[in-house]
């Protein structure tokens, strides 16, 4: 194994030795057995990858590196045993003329395969902890979320004929293929196996998934009239919604009630007071994404919220894979092949462009002038915001303001250029008067303070 060696700053060097463990980091010592160490390189590979810097002690925490590259051996040959470099494993030798020896950093990309440590056993990163994954609860939870197995393809113990008598199934034969029987057709689909139909045959067959598939086949609407970080009950507008029906019925339905709750928000903008809108093929392609690609193992709904500046939508389950956050726009993994793959035979399937709606997503927020979503692992879901905010920085949109009005307060200002802090919209204000594009109209209090376009 070829491990290159670099030199690094001054500077480098305290930011490492400053690293705070967490999910993504761990500080370990030379002294470390390289069989113990194997089982902090599996923790990451099965969560989301992660940085090891080996040669940093602790209390102190002071750079106490390999003396030159033979004494790290022992490590190397563990290594190149259960982690070969290249095979989502960086290994570098970093050096300071002003500091001890070699520390070694690792570098773990987040591996499609389980990856055991050298005593046999899975770990799992948690916060700053290694778990081992011993139970097979465990193990298969590990499987799920890697897309080495699907839920979708286990078998429910109920009557195939709630999939092959229903009106879903019904509907889609005679509008995809009126000449074969359901239940031939659902049989060749491997959609019932044996005496039973599977999750993916409720999900896309049932008129009801939800009575088989309680807490997780369904979605739940919120709306919520604030812009803070989190919701509470007394701004919630109503009882949360719930969208029930097979996974076709379940995209259209959520996405219009979406729509039509969006629709009625009024808020400030650059142009003055308007209806909120977010372009129409964001929103569809995160809720069929949310849909299609979420972990059906999890007793949860997928939630959507609707705050004043905001949609969120929570999604159960981890990233599968080898997808992160990072890469998530550039490779393709689906946990749920089967549902991918037939729903996309439904007359104008929700997935019209297989593994293209997050893409799709992205570029109609662009072309809407709107900030980028935002996608975010928290715990065992994953969240997808869509922001109601322009891509205009606060100075042309205050300037914008203008053109339809002749003050603005620094409430009006917050408002459009979503800022919650009084005081910083106060100093982007200041600085616009410095630089001569607004003036000040004094008012009795500050609240009553207001501001003018300066006329040149």
């Amino acid at each position: 194994m070829m491990i290159k060696k670099s030199n690094i700053t001054d500077e480098q060097v305290q930011l490492i030795l400053s690293i705070e463990e967490s999910h993504f980091v761990d500080l370990k010592s030379k002294r470390i057995e390289p069989a113990k160490l194997t089982r902090t390189i599996s923790a990451f590979s099965n969560a989301e990858g992660g940085e090891i810097y080996v040669g940093i002690e602790d209390e102190p925490r002071i750079w106490a590196g390999f003396d030159n590259i033979e004494e790290a051996n022992a490590h190397i040959r563990v290594f190149e045993e259960l982690f070969p470099l290249g095979d989502g494993y960086e290994y570098e030798f970093l050096e300071n003329k002003k500091h001890n020896g070699l520390v070694l950093k690792i570098d773990i990309e987040k591996n499609r395969a389980i990856k055991s440590a050298s005593n046999g056993k899975a770990y799992l990163r948690r916060a700053a902890q290694n778990l081992v994954q011993d139970s097979q609860e465990q193990i298969d939870r590990l499987k799920r979320n890697k897309g080495i197995i699907s839920f979708e393809t286990e078998t429910i113990a109920v009557e195939t004929d709630i999939v092959e008598n229903s009106n879903a199934i019904i509907k889609f034969m005679i509008d995809v293929i009126p000449s074969a029987e359901p239940i031939t057709w659902l049989k060749k689909q491997r959609l019932i196996i044996g005496e039973h139909p599977t999750v993916a045959g409720i999900l896309l067959f049932c008129d009801e998934p939800q009575a088989i598939l309680p807490k997780q086949s369904g979605i739940k609407i919120y709306q919520y009239s604030t812009k803070e970080k989190e919701g509470t009950r007394d701004s919630l507008m109503f009882a949360p919604l719930t969208i029930e029906g097979c996974i076709y019925d379940l995209i259209k339905n959520s996405v219009a009630k979406t729509i039509e709750i969006i629709e009625s928000i009024r808020v400030m903008t650059a142009e003055g007071l308007k209806n909120v809108s977010y372009p129409m093929e964001a929103l569809h392609e995160i809720v069929t994404n949310a849909v299609l690609h979420r972990d059906y193992s999890i007793t949860d709904d997928i939630h959507i919220r609707i705050y004043d500046n905001r949609v969120e939508i929570q999604s159960p389950g981890t990233l599968p894979g080898h997808i992160t956050t990072e890469n998530i726009l550039d490779e393709r993994f689906a946990r749920n092949g089967v549902l991918v793959r037939l729903i996309n035979k439904f007359p104008e399937p929700p997935n019209k462009d297989v593994g293209e709606g997050l893409n799709t997503a992205f570029d109609s927020m662009r072309k809407m002038r709107l900030k980028e979503p935002t996608i975010e692992q928290k715990g065992a879901n994953v969240l997808i915001t869509l922001k109601h905010e322009s891509l205009g920085t606060p100075q042309e949109l205050i300037m914008t303001f203008f053109e339809t009005h002749e003050t603005i307060t620094n409430k009006q200002a917050r408002d459009i250029c979503n800022i919650n802090s009084e005081n910083a919209m106060k100093h982007i204000l200041r600085r616009m008067v410095d630089a001569e594009m607004i003036d000040v109209i004094q008012g009795e209090s500050r609240f009553k303070t207001a501001y003018r376009k300066k006329n040149i």
